[in-house]
């Protein structure tokens, strides 16, 4: 009897004790131990994960490595619990199932240009502790020329995949983005648009499948996941359906010799009647031709502030066709032949995306940006009627008003109007004028500064509103930008999401909550601006979410 007493007591010793050891044990300590139990290989704690605790230093710098809005790192912004660098696609596995034994909350980097910085750190109201998964060692290429293709990670940079095609081929591309540091993971998840896109369409309308990871964990390719989920990934945004681990991009030819051309004009020099000109030329050009208009404050001669507008294009061909396309359809700029600069496709990635002409292409393999990370806030609106000679003139007093503004102007036309708008989730093709991004950056951590600046890009905003796209107001996801709303938490509904998911995905929106609805029911995937479930059960039968 004594004996049984005492067993019962050393039992209930034992049970208090493991469940005191449970709740001081911490969920890095719990993520860690359910990582290496689903890992086939072990993983190395000091290279792959990172807490704010036990090694801050190395926490901060991998948190930094890849952000570009300082604005998203500011103190009183969430920071994940843990970061997790997957050094193998299984990890990615183990990470979801993990995360979702835990019921904590994951979120995935592939190459940090998130503009709102909701892939890394969190602006909820109130506290979602999250862990950031990190694909900076998942980046491997594979180009295969004989078969126009190239499987790629996620983690891998634009710049990354367009070098590595051109070591195997000087006559093929691919028309993904200007920017060289964009991780190819999200890049892809918003459309991807670049300088080849009125020729080839955008780089999520040439992917020929994928590679995902599920809610459950599972490992999905095109014929596993089905066209509504292949659908959906390739411009539905990312973060609502699942983890991409790679891409098959479909290569597209390029000339040996590319021209290029940058040809400023400022107010005084003719800036707004070119500018009206280009809104009724660019997107109905030769569609070998992409001509964009980077806007930027400049002290003129006579000391005053104004405007510089600086069209840079890449064209598909030579010098002397350029100069005949030019002079039938857009002589105002007044391009001349010692403007134009040829060279190979390659060369023109470093140009369009502005390092020095002494830079070489190898320079590309090192997934660098051009210029420090900055606090900064964008927008993004489509035009598909031309702003008013007295409307671009207010455009730019408002412009002027700003310290450190920005604008850029996108073509579309040529192939992006011949694709149909549900082709994809990405909608905005037919009419199409162009797409305006607004951006304005400051160095000046203090808030008043911050609001200052915001406020102003939200002013000039506003004041675009009669000449921008209407019902909806058109919007591209890959500038996302929480002013359109936010998911107040993971149980956000249709009609509240649909105040930006129109204006992202137009009438994709309904089909894309449909695909989220049926492949991720739990919401396991959610971020501020994910797309929701339906409050009622979806069939799995394809039909249904096409009809």
């Amino acid at each position: 009897m004594a004996s049984s007493v005492s067993m019962n007591i050393l039992f209930s010793f034992i049970v208090l004790f493991s469940a005191s050891c449970v709740v001081s044990y911490t969920i890095q300590d719990q993520f860690y131990q359910c990582i290496t139990l689903h890992s086939d290989r072990s993983i190395p704690f000091s290279t792959a994960f990172f807490t704010p605790t036990s090694n801050a230093t190395s926490f901060n710098s991998v948190l930094k490595s890849t952000a570009k809005n300082l604005r998203c790192l500011a103190p009183s912004e969430q920071k994940p619990l843990l970061i997790f660098t997957a050094l193998i696609e299984s990890h990615v596995q183990a990470a979801v199932i993990c995360a979702k034994e835990l019921k904590i909350q994951l979120r995935v980097r592939s190459g940090g240009h998130d503009y709102e910085g909701i892939s890394y750190t969190s602006g909820m109201r109130r506290s979602v502790p999250f862990i950031l998964l990190d694909f900076a060692k998942l980046r491997a290429i594979k180009v295969d020329i004989e078969d126009n293709s190239a499987w790629v990670q996620a983690g891998a940079t634009i710049g990354e995949v367009f070098y590595r095609i051109s070591e195997k081929s000087k006559t093929h591309g691919y028309p993904a983005g200007l920017c060289t540091s964009l991780g190819i993971g999200g890049h892809i998840t918003g459309g991807a648009y670049g300088p080849m896109m009125r020729k080839y369409g955008l780089g999520a309308d040439n992917v020929v499948d994928a590679r995902i990871v599920d809610a459950s964990g599972r490992v999905l390719d095109r014929a596993l996941m089905g066209e509504d989920l292949f659908w959906a990934i390739r411009g539905g945004g990312g973060g609502s359906f699942g983890i991409i681990l790679a891409w098959k991009l479909r290569l597209v030819p390029v000339p040996s010799t590319v021209t290029v051309f940058t040809v400023p004009k400022a107010l005084e020099t003719g800036a707004t009647k070119v500018l009206n000109k280009w809104q009724h030329a660019a997107h109905k050009i030769d569609e070998d031709l992409f001509i964009r208009i980077l806007i930027t404050p400049a002290n003129s001669t006579n000391g005053k502030k104004t405007v510089v507008t600086a069209y840079q294009a890449l064209f598909l061909g030579r010098t002397d066709r350029l100069l005949d396309v030019m002079n039938h359809s857009f002589p105002e700029l007044g391009l001349a032949r010692k403007d134009c600069v040829e060279m190979s496709w390659i060369e023109s990635v470093n140009y369009i995306a502005g390092y020095p002409s002494n830079i070489k292409p190898e320079f590309l393999l090192e997934g660098r940006p051009l210029l420090p990370p900055v606090y900064f806030k964008a927008k993004s609106d489509f035009l598909r009627v031309p702003v008013p000679v007295t409307g671009l003139e207010g455009m730019w007093k408002k412009f002027l008003q700003e310290d450190s503004p920005m604008m850029i102007w996108n073509p579309y036309g040529g192939m992006m109007g011949k694709i149909s708008e549900s082709s994809i989730p990405f909608p905005h093709r037919k009419g199409v004028i162009g797409k305006i991004q607004y951006l304005t950056a400051w160095t000046d951590a203090d808030k008043k500064s911050a609001d200052k600046h915001i406020n102003w890009i939200r002013g000039l905003y506003e004041y675009m509103e009669p000449f921008v796209s209407k019902y909806p107001r058109e919007a591209y996801v890959n500038y996302r930008d929480l002013d359109l709303g936010m998911n107040k938490n993971a149980n956000s509904n249709f009609l509240e999401a649909s105040v930006w998911g129109k204006k992202y995905f137009k009438n994709n929106y309904d089909r894309l909550v449909l695909v989220k609805s049926k492949v991720d029911p739990d919401n396991f995937f959610w971020h501020e601006q994910s797309l929701p479930i339906l409050p009622f059960k979806v069939g799995q039968d394809g039909k249904s979410l096409i009809h």
